[in-house]
């Protein structure tokens, strides 16, 4: 089943069934009004959207045609948003770069902040941003949204509990994150806004590429229209979303509803740092990677931040190269206050 949100002028969208085609949708009001009330009782409305995507499916309800440019992220906004570090090669070598030894404990127990959730961008939503001099990235990621999960949940209870997956691009200013961090409290204005897929999609949507725990396909992030990512999500995932599910729940309980995202995907390369996409790797997933391993290699970035007029789509495609979540498309603009 394929979920999504409509624009129709109001805070939390329109609830729409999806196609899986992506071609078109149908309105959903009658069994729940917004994505989030259907999660609130997701094991009454759950089946009854179930019954209305197969009813899509064979055009036996009114529909109309899908545009993702009309949509908001799945939910607009969320009582949580909690983004992992899942991929500690990601995390190893941001390290490595200012010469710090990565931790034992970073293999075991995993990095985890909480963002901002009270306003994510829509999918085709412009970044805008009042200074290129903060380092602009993108950050190509997968995320889950869970049902409720108690505290101190099991990893096979935060299994269950998964509902949905979507893409993210998780906006981040790179210029900002070192004087905040050398604070020792955490991310907060280096961590703007983050925007989601077009669609989010109940994990049997994605087949054999869902293992219950991970998804494995490419993440595709292109950069002014250029292959820049197509690491594959489910390789070097050093902890799955169960894993981080749990622990996120280990000291309180998640409400329905809750984002968990699996931080920066990043594949390693022959058990060292990944090639770009035009010189045979898999590329990268956002900018700050391929300006670590520049520095690494030659001793200083070369490759610039985004900037004003820059864009970014990520997506994901199945075997047979058809878009699961539909596109983020979105371009870098100044912000006039």
């Amino acid at each position: 089943m394929k979920l999504a949100t409509l624009n129709n002028g109001t805070r939390d969208g329109l609830l729409v069934v999806v196609s899986k085609d992506l071609t078109r949708c149908t309105e959903a009001t009658r069994i729940a009004p917004t994505l989030q009330a259907a999660l609130d009782d997701w094991a009454t409305v759950g089946p009854k959207l179930a019954v209305l995507a197969e009813s899509l499916e064979h055009d036996a309800v009114p529909t109309m045609r899908f545009h993702e440019h009309l949509t908001l992220s799945p939910l607009p906004r969320a009582f949580q948003w909690a983004d992992g570090s899942a991929y500690v090669n990601h995390v190893e070598l941001v390290r490595k770069a200012r010469g710090a030894e990565m931790p034992a404990s970073f293999w075991t127990d995993p990095l985890m902040y909480q963002g901002g959730s009270d306003a994510f961008l829509s999918p085709r939503a412009p970044i805008l941003m009042g200074d290129e001099a903060w380092g602009i990235d993108m950050e190509g990621e997968v995320a889950v949204v869970v049902d409720d999960v108690p505290m101190g949940a099991s990893v096979d209870e935060a299994r269950d509990a998964i509902r949905l997956v979507m893409l993210v691009n998780d906006v981040s200013l790179r210029g900002l994150i070192p004087a905040e961090l050398g604070k020792g409290f955490g991310f907060f204005q280096s961590k703007p806004s983050s925007a989601f897929s077009p669609v989010a999609v109940t994990p049997d949507e994605l087949g054999d590429a869902w293992d219950g725990g991970k998804v494995h396909l490419a993440l595709c992030v292109d950069l002014n229209g250029k292959p820049f990512g197509r690491a594959n999500a489910g390789v070097d995932m050093t902890f799955d979303f169960p894993t981080l599910i749990a622990h996120a729940a280990k000291t309180r309980p998640l409400s329905a509803g809750a984002i968990i995202g699996s931080g920066t995907v990043s594949n390693k390369l022959d058990g060292g740092p990944g090639k770009p996409v035009d010189a045979g790797g898999v590329g990268y997933s956002c900018i700050a990677e391929i300006r670590m391993i520049e520095t690494i290699e030659a001793g200083e970035a070369t490759t610039p931040f985004m900037r004003f007029g820059d864009t970014v789509r990520i997506e994901m495609r199945d075997e047979a190269g058809h878009s699961i979540f539909g596109a983020i498309d979105q371009t870098v603009e100044k912000y006039e206050h």
